[in-house]
């Protein structure tokens, strides 16, 4: 284990969508602030899409946290958390109602449908949130992305009963894309999408990973030149970069090399069979958290708050040891309310900065959503 000897507290590069270490990069940021907005606005539908191994997973599970850490003051939230779409209708169906928690003997379609109508009202009457999340939803067959859509038609004159958040690679556009599917295309309120790393993201997340997993020392274990060449193999993508860091660190480890060299990089690339295909860094792009147009000051604070609220969450989770009731067999939505649960109260001075930095991040959402109208 290469861990104790480079003084880490645990593996930095695990494929692992924990939030602890979640690196909020601009094309991070950009997703996780549409997608919290659009589930404290109840926009309805949100799309999130990106290239394979962008974090997609992850950004998804970090709003997942936020929004429970919110829950736990007095905005109750009931998620539904789907990770694999590859079902009939039926099936379907009655995956949304075990996510929801939703009791039914009933096996009919109608009975379902009617305990589902009942639980997003009784959420909404007490002031909370119904969401669906789907991972992998380029996988959704055009009969169940209608059956999502006959979901969504669930209401009340003011705002959308279940906000529906459908995750994919980008191949999920071209199948919305389809004249069959235009009914929800004219649906979705919200879209986002993740892009590789440019090289200043991917030192800067491999820092805070390490950084994260505890490590302290004053000489860093990817020298500059290093880290442009895991820039070069691996594109920018995240989940690459994990693999042939967690790679290097392994073969440091065995060789007995403090830092991770150019030898022990195309050892570990060459393991791992990555090609030679060069390619510029990224640069130019745009954010709906960045800009200078209307709601741009709106679009800082937003992005400031999330970055807080990060921060803040990573730092609870360091200092309040994760419960010991986490089990494998746990689904998503289950360890994180048992994390946020296990921890509320056992850091009060992190309890007061997430407050606050939900009260930021909701007051900008109002005041952006102001400056949208009056345009």
């Amino acid at each position: 284990m290469y861990t104790s000897y480079y003084n880490l507290r645990e593996e930095p590069f695990r494929l692992t969508s924990d939030p602890r270490f979640f690196h909020l990069a601009e094309p991070h940021a950009a997703a996780l602030a549409t997608l919290v907005e659009a589930v404290m606005r109840r926009k309805g539908f949100l799309l999130m899409t990106g290239p394979i191994g962008t974090g997609k997973t992850t950004v998804v599970h970090t709003a997942l946290q936020i929004l429970t850490e919110r829950a736990a003051t007095g905005h109750p939230i009931s998620s539904a958390f789907i990770l694999n779409p590859t079902l009939s209708r039926e099936e379907f169906l009655e995956m949304i109602l075990t996510e929801f928690e939703i009791p039914c003997t009933a096996t009919s379609k109608p009975a379902r449908l009617s305990a589902l109508q009942r639980m997003l009202l009784e959420t909404q009457r007490k002031g909370g949130t119904s969401l669906l999340l789907v991972d992998e939803a380029h996988l959704l067959t055009p009969e169940l992305l209608e059956e999502i859509r006959l979901l969504s038609n669930a209401d009340t004159y003011q705002e959308k009963l279940l906000q529906i958040v459908l995750c994919g690679q980008p191949e999920l556009l071209g199948i919305l894309g389809r004249p069959e599917l235009r009914a929800l295309r004219q649906r979705v309120a919200s879209t986002c999408s993740l892009r590789p790393l440019s090289f200043p993201e991917v030192r800067a997340y491999i820092a805070e990973r390490l950084h994260s997993a505890g490590f302290r020392g004053a000489t860093p274990l990817f020298p500059t030149p290093v880290l442009e060449e895991i820039f070069r193999l691996t594109e920018g993508v995240p989940r690459l970069i994990n693999l042939l860091c967690d790679a290097c660190l392994a073969l440091g480890c065995r060789a007995h090399r403090p830092v991770v060299d150019l030898n022990i990089l195309q050892d570990a690339a060459t393991e791992m069979g990555l090609n030679e295909k060069h390619v510029e860094p990224v640069v130019g792009q745009t954010s709906v958290v960045a800009g200078n147009g209307a709601g741009g000051r709106e679009n800082a604070v937003i992005c400031s708050a999330l970055d807080l609220l990060v921060q803040a969450m990573k730092r609870r989770r360091t200092l309040v040891p994760e419960a010991n009731q986490i089990r494998p067999d746990m689904s998503v939505k289950e360890q994180v309310a048992v994390t946020v649960n296990a921890n509320h109260g056992k850091d009060p001075d992190g309890d007061q900065v997430i407050q606050t930095a939900v009260n930021v991040l909701i007051e900008a959402i109002k005041l952006r959503r102001s400056s949208t109208v009056e345009l």
